[in-house]
């Protein structure tokens, strides 16, 4: 079971939560299982949501494997200029 660190902004689509129990291999995986149980993400998924894997930002690997000891971030996506 991963244990996946919601950031700030986040918080309020998982019910404040600042970690979440969630078993998973893959970021697709991780992402469908997160909106499964909590819809409201689906309105940060339009923005963009970003995955942190022990410290590399994901943005559009979803087939991307998670070691189950991993230190997992969900973060918002960062726009940059």
């Amino acid at each position: 079971m991963l244990e996946v660190n919601v950031s700030g902004v986040l918080r309020d689509a998982v019910n404040g939560a600042a970690s979440l129990q969630v078993e998973a291999a893959t970021i697709r995986e991780l992402l469908r299982k997160l909106l499964e149980r909590y819809p409201r993400l689906n309105d940060h998924m339009e923005t963009g949501i970003a995955v942190a894997i022990d410290g590399v930002i994901y943005r559009d690997t979803w087939s991307e494997p998670i070691p189950q000891d991993a230190e997992v971030f969900l973060l918002p996506r960062l726009e940059g200029g």
